[in-house]
C-alpha cells in the first residue's frame, strides 16, 4: 500500500540537511541549527548550503561581493510588479517575477555546475528586492534602491521601509532567514528536485518551489498563526478560543509536525528571540503564543512549530503578516538552489509510481446504452 503523502519515505540521498526528528535536531551540512544561528549570518550559511563548507574570510568577502552586485532587478520585472493587480497575491507576483529574471540572466542558456551557482546567487540576491519593490508598489511608495553598504537582511529592511532598521532588527530577521533557509526533502524543495530532474532550469525550478510554498500547509502557515492570533485578540481569551477549536475537530495552526515527534528545534530558538523582544517591549501575541504552547502541550501533547513563534518575532518587528510568507521564499531560496544543484550532480528522472486501487477489465459501452 502506497505511503499517503510520501510520509516517511525516503526519496533520495542528500548531505544538505539533516534532520532527527525524534532527537529535534536539525543541521545543514552537518553544522547544528542552533550553532548557525548563534554564530552565521545568512549570506555565510548561504555559501555553506551552496558549496557544501563554510567559507574563508576572502571566500565570503567575494560571495557578499557578488550578493551585492546582483541586488537590482530589470525594469521589464519591475513593469510586472507595477502592472499587476492590487488583489493579487505576493506569492503568485513573486513566482511569476522570478520566471521572469530568467530571460535577464546572461548565462540563462549555459547550464554547468559554475554557472549554476552564478544563477543561484543571483536569484537569493533579487527575490528579496523583488519583494521590496513589490510591498512599496502596493503602498504607492517611492522604490528604495538596495544599499550595498548594508548586509542581505538590514538591506532587505531598508528597502521594504525607506530607513536604515534598528541593528536589533536586522539581526533578528539575519536569524530567521538562517532558520528558515532549509529544513530536508520538504513540499517545495521535492518540488524543485523533480521539476529540475527532468533537465529544465534552475529559474523554473525555484518556480516551481515558490508555489508550492504558497500552500497553507506548508509556508502559508505562519499567515495563519497571525490570522489565529489576532481572532484571540487578548490572553485571557486563549483558552475558550482553543477549547473550541480543539472540540469541533478544527486545526491549531502552529503546532504539530510531520517530521519532528517533539519540539521543533526552529522553534525553540525563535521563542527564544520573541521572550528577548518582549521583555524590552512587552507584547501581547508573544504572551498569547505562550499560554497556547501550555495548553496544546496539556491536552494535545502537541509541541509548536517553526511557524508559530515566528509570526510573534514578525510582529515584534512591524512586519506586516502578508510579508510572513514571501519572506520565507527568500530564506528558503538558498536551500532550494542548494538542492536544485546536489540534484544535478547526479541526476535522475524523479519519476515515482503509484498504487492503482481503482477497477479493471472494463468495457467500453455505446452512449446511447449507458
Amino acid at each position: 500500500m502506497a505511503s499517503k503523502g510520501l510520509e516517511d519515505v525516503e526519496a533520495t540521498s542528500s548531505k544538505v540537511c539533516y534532520i532527527d526528528g525524534k532527537k529535534g535536531i536539525l543541521s545543514y551540512r552537518g553544522y547544528d541549527i542552533k550553532d548557525l544561528s548563534d554564530n552565521s549570518n545568512f549570506e555565510e550559511t548561504s555559501y555553506l548550503l551552496l558549496y557544501g563548507e563554510l567559507p574563508t574570510t576572502k571566500q565570503l568577502d567575494e560571495f557578499q561581493k557578488q550578493m551585492k552586485e546582483n541586488r537590482n532587478i530589470p525594469e521589464s520585472v519591475i513593469s510586472i510588479i507595477k502592472s499587476s493587480s492590487k488583489d493579487t497575491e505576493l506569492m503568485d507576483i513573486l513566482r511569476t517575477s522570478i520566471s521572469a529574471l530568467a530571460s535577464s540572466d546572461p548565462e540563462y542558456k549555459d547550464n554547468n555546475h559554475e554557472v549554476r551557482i552564478r544563477k543561484s546567487i543571483r536569484i537569493i540576491s533579487k527575490i528579496a528586492t523583488v519583494l521590496a519593490v513589490v510591498e512599496r508598489t502596493r503602498k504607492n511608495e517611492e522604490l528604495i534602491e538596495p544599499n550595498n553598504s548594508l548586509k542581505h537582511a538590514e538591506n532587505f529592511l531598508y528597502m521594504i521601509n525607506g530607513e536604515k532598521p534598528p541593528e536589533k532588527d536586522s539581526e533578528v530577521l539575519d536569524k530567521c532567514l538562517i532558520l528558515h533557509a532549509d529544513h530536508e526533502l520538504n513540499a517545495s524543495t521535492f518540488a524543485a528536485r523533480v521539476t529540475v530532474s527532468t533537465l529544465s532550469d534552475v529559474y523554473s525550478a525555484v518556480t516551481s518551489a515558490i508555489g508550492t510554498l504558497k500552500g497553507p500547509l506548508h509556508g502559508g502557515a505562519n499567515e495563519r498563526v497571525m490570522e489565529m492570533l489576532d481572532e484571540i485578540k487578548e490572553p485571557d481569551r486563549v483558552a475558550p478560543h482553543l477549547d473550541n477549536l480543539l472540540e469541533n475537530k478544527q486545526k491549531v495552526m502552529g503546532f504539530g509536525h510531520r517530521v519532528y515527534k517533539t519540539i521543533d528545534p526552529r522553534a525553540t530558538i525563535l521563542r527564544k528571540l520573541a521572550e528577548e523582544m518582549s521583555s524590552k517591549s512587552p507584547n501581547k501575541y508573544f504572551e498569547m503564543s505562550l499560554k497556547m504552547e501550555e495548553i496544546m502541550n496539556q491536552k494535545k501533547g502537541l509541541r509548536p512549530n517553526v511557524d508559530f513563534y515566528a509570526a510573534s518575532v514578525y510582529n515584534m518587528m512591524n512586519i506586516p503578516k502578508h510579508l510572513f510568507t514571501p519572506i520565507f521564499a527568500c530564506s528558503r531560496s538558498s536551500g532550494w538552489c542548494a538542492h536544485i544543484l546536489e540534484q544535478l550532480q547526479d541526476n535522475r528522472l524523479i519519476r515515482p509510481r503509484s498504487d492503482y486501487d481503482g477497477e479493471i477489465d472494463r468495457i467500453h459501452s455505446n452512449i446511447d446504452s449507458r
